[in-house]
């Protein structure tokens, strides 16, 4: 498609949006968000900050600590070679003596390394100097870049191929360069980093959340946004909004580009109101010759369209819940999951069943009402498991009973009345236990009150110390619901060794 045809098309789209404004239409659901946001707002206004770390010795101690360097041998770069003096050493090598020199010097003549003294200084948190910085963020950015280019394919059959052996790999390693991308930013706020910067801090911060406001405003003005990131927005824009297009190149490797409207949109505002126009870049070191232009590596990337996005609702009115949503494909597999126990470790077993279960359910039907019905479907099922009296008797003589009372609560499904009953002692505890792990001894908790605890000192009356004396314990446990009133974690615990005992040997009498 030419130019002047996409324009045009354009065109034609949002003059007949803005002629008939409201319209009986599904919408389209997209996330709209920055790539590496943070790195990129550093690395477009170059936020560079200042070491701020120092030394005990003055500089004439530090000269005097050259001087003597200079008139001691080191040892050869090769084997049976002659002894180096130290300016035949290379930079590097140089400056690792220094530095261990120096270091040697003060702790014998300061008892100490580093020097703490409270200062008033001008901050500088951007500049043109010393851009190491600012060159590190760079060169980690573009690595990931890297990786995310070779995570996709490019067409080639056989190039395909090698990908799909080789994703697993480029997958986890742009993610490793994306964890140590964002610890860029959380390293300046860090009191005694040596980078610590507060003030670099507050401006990406603030930067970010310029953009994402923006953004939203103008999404108000076409659709609605849904949820709001840290560095994104999901949307509904309407289905007859402009979407992607096909341009034609000059290029002979990519004849065809794919241009998203929406992205496009939204970058052009970043464009406009986040460009760094005074951008020193050097030139020529020797006489610190620096080059001014513009630069802006901000941009917005687009996902979707999507079959759907789940938000829960909140359980008190006024309140809103941040990042806890599910969002499907159009061929219905799970896109993305956030806040929702089905991810956690040591959650219920039975929340987690339930959630992935009633998650596909919101897919069935075609309407509203049909929706709602196969929702139901999945919650009655598992309100009759937990609706239900249940009496377990085991080899070890224990009685565990689970009992809820609610008259608010009908159960829709006779059939099912009877199903937690029936269930194996094993399915049962796996439904309804949890699972704590303790990092540290028992004996290093001391006083400390927690769930795990209770459980590993109710463990030891009745397994012996030397069951729990080694750290790593892993706690399985059951919630109980009396004595009522009383705290969680003597609830916890008590229920656990219960529990314990139902599953260890019929020697083991129960409490």
């Amino acid at each position: 498609m030419m130019r002047r045809q996409v324009c045009d098309e354009i065109k034609k789209k949002l003059t007949s949006l803005k002629d008939v404004p409201n319209r009986i239409e599904c919408p389209l659901i997209y996330h709209l968000d920055v790539g590496a946001m943070y790195p990129n707002i550093i690395l477009t206004n170059r936020l560079q900050v200042q070491n701020l770390s120092s030394v005990p010795a003055s500089r004439s101690e530090f000269h005097r600590i050259q001087q003597q360097l200079e008139s001691e041998k080191f040892p050869p770069l090769f084997p049976n070679g002659p002894p180096r003096a130290f300016h035949t050493l290379n930079r590097e090598e140089q400056a690792k003596h220094e530095k261990k020199r120096l270091a040697d010097y003060c702790k014998k003549a300061y008892k100490k390394i580093h020097v703490t003294r409270l200062e008033e200084r001008v901050t500088t948190i951007c500049q043109r100097e010393n851009s190491f910085y600012v060159d590190t963020v760079r060169a980690f950015r573009d690595r990931r870049y890297e990786f995310k280019g070779l995570h996709k394919d490019n067409g080639d059959a056989a190039e395909v191929k090698r990908c799909k052996n080789m994703e697993i790999l480029y997958e986890s390693l742009q993610l490793a360069h994306k964890c140590i991308l964002n610890s860029f930013y959380g390293y300046v706020m860090r009191k005694g980093a040596r980078w610590y910067s507060m003030e670099m801090a507050g401006i990406v911060c603030f930067t970010g959340a310029n953009i994402i406001t923006q953004a939203r405003e103008l999404i108000e003005q076409i659709g609605r946004p849904l949820e709001l990131d840290t560095d994104g927005i999901w949307c509904v824009l309407p289905n007859t909004f402009p979407e992607n297009f096909v341009v034609k190149t000059s290029n002979e490797k990519k004849p065809k580009v794919t241009i998203s409207y929406p992205g496009a949109m939204l970058n052009i505002l970043v464009k406009e109101g986040f460009t760094n126009d005074q951008y020193h870049e050097l030139v020529d070191p020797s006489s610190l010759t620096y080059n001014i232009r513009s630069e802006n590596s901000i941009f917005f990337e687009v996902d979707g369209p999507y079959l759907a996005m789940i938000l829960p609702a909140s359980k008190e009115e006024g309140k809103k819940l941040k990042k806890r949503y599910a969002v499907f494909n159009e061929d219905g597999s799970l896109a993305e999951l956030k806040g929702f126990e089905v991810k956690r470790r040591g959650e219920l077993q039975l929340i987690k069943i339930f959630q992935s279960s009633v998650f596909e359910a919101f897919l069935k039907g075609t309407t509203l009402e049909e929706v709602y019905a196969s929702v139901a479907k999945v919650a009655d099922y598992w309100l009759d498991v937990l609706y239900s009296k249940v009496e377990v008797w085991n080899q070890t003589s224990c009685w565990i009973m689970i009992q809820v009372e609610s008259p608010s609560v009908t159960l829709t499904s006779p059939s099912f009345f009877l199903q937690a009953a029936n269930m194996p002692d094993a399915e049962l505890f796996e439904l309804i236990s949890e699972n704590r792990s303790m990092s540290r001894k028992l004996e290093d908790y001391g006083e400390q009150k927690s769930t795990s605890i209770s459980t590993a000192k109710r463990l030891a009356e009745f397994l012996g110390d030397q069951m729990v004396k080694d750290a790593g314990l892993s706690c399985r446990y059951v919630i109980s619901r009396k004595p009522e009133g009383s705290p969680v974690t003597e609830r916890w615990g008590k229920n656990t060794a219960t529990v314990f005992m139902m599953r260890s040997r019929n020697s083991v009498t129960s409490p």
